[in-house]
């Protein structure tokens, strides 16, 4: 009788299972009227339309219903995705959550309503279209399964409207942005709502707390009730005028104005295959880096800001580790004048970049760019290609091989001809996302014979919910000589690092939502079999229930100095090379809650520093008067006290900041620094009006100052202006 009883009751399991499967999945039909986009949803489509709600909890407990109901509805046309959501408010008492009119506001600190898509159903690569209850848009694609690029753009509508107990909005999304199988029945997606006023997200399928809302591991399927309509031609054309004045005042006196034209164009190939180019790209309205400052041995890494560069990078920049990257971007359009030593910008004439979906199971990438060739500056036109091939295996794992090469137009010598890498990478990410990996090995090629010109390594890391730990090595080689197409801050060297977190939830109480340990080390040693470089944390983390989060530990660390360096970096008295320093020291963190529209958090570190000590400290305040802006403050503190005849120094890193949007189409950033290790003070202001979809005036002014006087040291403007033509 009980065997029958259990066989009886597994049946019924899997029965149940597979109706709760069903009733995740969403059926489309495709609408027979026309769809107004107002934020109203009388149509007839949206009241007879299946309704995806239910929406579960992934934060602060991924077991409960979300306290705040909401509500997805989907159709389709021959050229459009349309999407309705109501986000219903039990607390319209209190004010929404936004910090700004901004496109492509930051996720964790806006109340906003995602939709994340799959086309292909591979569940690594997709597409995010994100509405605020200010009917603030924000788009991106995504990547390694769940990482959102923001930098991506394209035309779309919504529209929003806000009630007593809710507040809804309508997409309308072109079927040929978001690329699918020609006659497609169905997708993969999954909608997700950000209630930053009651700190919490939910998503209608349940994503697990450890994991991120946006991974597509979780989303459920959209079938259609007819296929897809062909996309059609995707065609656009982006022009552009540009003039620039530059002042050198203290720095030469000299002023030169020129002007720019250009354009960028996207050509879809096929559906899922687009080819992007650019003619005499102009990047003057990319904000300006942000000073930083330098204690470091080896180089900053400085991430790429220009679009052009950005869009798809997953393909060509995620290869190798941090710290050995076979491409980096920002080598592409920087020489040395040979006249002067200084390096320069060298304009690119032109970029052309294919990449893409070709099947369900292969991406692929060409990069192509030429640099200008400046004989009386002495620079040499630099051509650069990528190429990338990525298949999917084992489910949501690939296998990607990558080659990249720079060669010179006229090269200043034989040996710089060119430089060249090749190289094969495996990412591990299996279905319930738990298990993320990565092994790899790379190849340099000179126009001379290399030895030990090569680099490999692995990673591997566990998430669950009350664990995490991830483990990894890397050997970068004595001559692996790539720092003109790649980054590598430093040859001949092995590093084997790990982390580990534990997470405690603690339900049921009103102050705190977890708390839990942090351990991480990290070792590095030369080819000779030294340890150089060795450093261990322990830290103790506690998060809020109402957004504010705190830490502190202790850190030990050894350094051998296998060259002479200066701790101060302020050309003082050099520490002797091959001499070591152990130290120890304390470390803390704490963020007020972030709903508040003054917060803050400040971040300290104080123990030993080579052979003396430093204490530093990172303090940033805000005060936001949403919807229009907010206005900050960051401050960096450095104290370097350094025993006799060594340079003791006190660095002083000093930004306010102010973004500001006076509607949905006109924004300013304005931001000033002041670094006493650089004796820099800089400017930076930037007003962009969107005046049509995706087509914007940008005005930018930088200026730089002595500090003390505020004498000018050079100073320039630019006005751009692009359009976005649909072909």
């Amino acid at each position: 009788m009980l065997p029958y009883l259990g066989r009886v009751f597994i049946l019924f399991m899997c029965l149940f299972m597979s109706v709760k499967s069903l009733a995740q999945s969403m059926l489309v039909s495709p609408t027979d009227s026309l769809i107004r986009i107002d934020g109203d949803l009388s149509e007839a489509v949206w009241l007879r339309a299946t309704i995806a709600g239910n929406f579960t909890q992934n934060f602060p407990n991924d077991t409960l219903p979300a306290y705040n109901r909401t509500e997805v509805r989907m159709s389709y046309d021959t050229h459009f995705l349309y999407l309705a959501v109501v986000c219903y408010d039990k607390n319209r008492d209190k004010s929404f959550i936004a910090s700004s009119l901004k496109r492509d506001f930051m996720w964790d600190t806006n109340d906003n309503f995602s939709a994340y898509i799959d086309p292909f159903g591979d569940r690594i690569n997709g597409f995010t279209f994100q509405l605020t209850p200010l009917g603030v848009e924000r788009e991106g694609q995504i990547y390694n399964g769940e990482q959102v690029a923001p930098e991506w753009d394209n035309k779309w509508r919504s529209a929003v409207k806000v009630f007593a107990d809710r507040w809804q909005g309508e997409m309308m999304i072109p079927l040929k942005t978001i690329r699918y199988r020609s006659g497609a029945r169905y997708i993969l997606a999954n909608f997700v709502r950000n209630d930053v006023k009651n700190n919490q997200r939910s998503a209608w399928k349940r994503v697990p707390i450890a994991q991120s809302p946006s991974s597509l591991a979780f989303a459920d399927t959209i079938r259609f009730a007819t296929p897809l309509p062909a996309p059609g031609p995707n065609v656009s054309i982006i022009p552009y005028l540009s003039g620039r004045f530059i002042d050198g005042r203290n720095e030469g006196g000299t002023q030169s104005f020129t002007g720019g034209i250009g354009f960028d164009a996207k050509i879809g190939i096929t559906p899922s295959l687009n080819l992007d180019l650019t003619v005499n790209p102009d990047f003057s309205q990319v904000e300006a880096d942000q000073q930083v400052t330098n204690l470091s041995r080896f180089e900053i890494f400085f991430p790429e800001r220009r679009q052009f560069f950005i869009e798809n990078q997953d393909l060509f920049a995620n290869f190798g580790s941090s710290r050995s990257r076979p491409f980096f971007s920002r080598r592409i359009g920087i020489g040395r004048d040979t006249s002067t030593g200084i390096i320069v910008q060298n304009p690119l004439l032109y970029g052309a970049r294919l990449s893409g979906k070709v099947g369900k199971n292969w991406r692929v990438g060409l990069l192509n760019t030429q640099t200008a060739h400046q004989p009386e500056k002495g620079i040499s036109g630099e051509n650069y290609t990528v190429g990338v091939v990525q298949r999917q295996v084992f489910g949501r794992s690939n296998i990607a091989a990558i080659l990249v090469n720079r060669q010179s137009v006229s090269p200043q010598s034989d040996s710089s001809r060119f430089t060249r890498i090749g190289g094969l990478d495996y990412n591990l990410q299996t279905a319930d996302n738990r298990w993320t990996g990565k092994l790899f090995y790379h190849q340099a090629i000179k126009p001379y014979k290399l030895v030990d010109a090569h680099t490999y390594g692995a990673n591997l890391g566990y998430t669950s919910r009350n664990f995490s730990a991830i483990g990894s090595y890397d050997y970068i080689g004595t001559n692996y000589l790539v720092n003109d197409i790649g980054y590598v801050p430093r040859l001949g060297s092995w590093r084997y690092g790990g982390e580990t977190t534990t997470t405690f939830y603690v339900p049921g109480t009103r102050k705190v939502i977890s708390h839990g340990t942090y351990l991480s080390g990290s070792l590095i040693q030369n080819v000779g079999g030294r340890i150089t470089d060795r450093e261990t944390n322990y830290g103790y983390s506690v998060q809020f229930r109402n957004t504010a989060d705190a830490y502190v530990g202790y850190f030990t660390g050894y350094t051998y100095l296998f060259f002479a360096y200066d701790p101060t970096n302020s050309n003082g008295r050099e520490l002797t090379e091959n001499t070591s320093y152990r130290v120890s020291g304390f470390f803390g963190h704490y963020g007020s809650d972030q709903r508040k529209r003054l917060n803050a958090q400040i971040d300290g570190n104080s123990g030993g520093y080579f052979n003396g000590t430093n204490t530093n400290i990172v303090a940033t305040t805000q005060y936001r008067f949403q919807p229009y802006g907010a206005l900050s403050l960051s401050a960096e503190y450095n104290d370097i006290r350094l025993p006799e005849p060594y340079k003791s120094v006190r660095y002083l890193l000093l930004g306010p900041r102010a973004d500001l949007t006076f509607s949905r189409k006109v924004f300013l950033t304005t931001f000033m620094q002041f670094n006493n290790q650089t004796n820099n003070v800089n400017l930076n202001a930037r007003l962009q009006w969107r005046y049509a979809p995706v087509s914007d005036l940008f005005i930018v002014y930088q200026e730089n100052y002595l500090p003390g006087s505020l004498a000018s040291k050079n100073r320039a403007l630019v006005v751009k202006l692009s359009y976005w033509l649909n072909v």
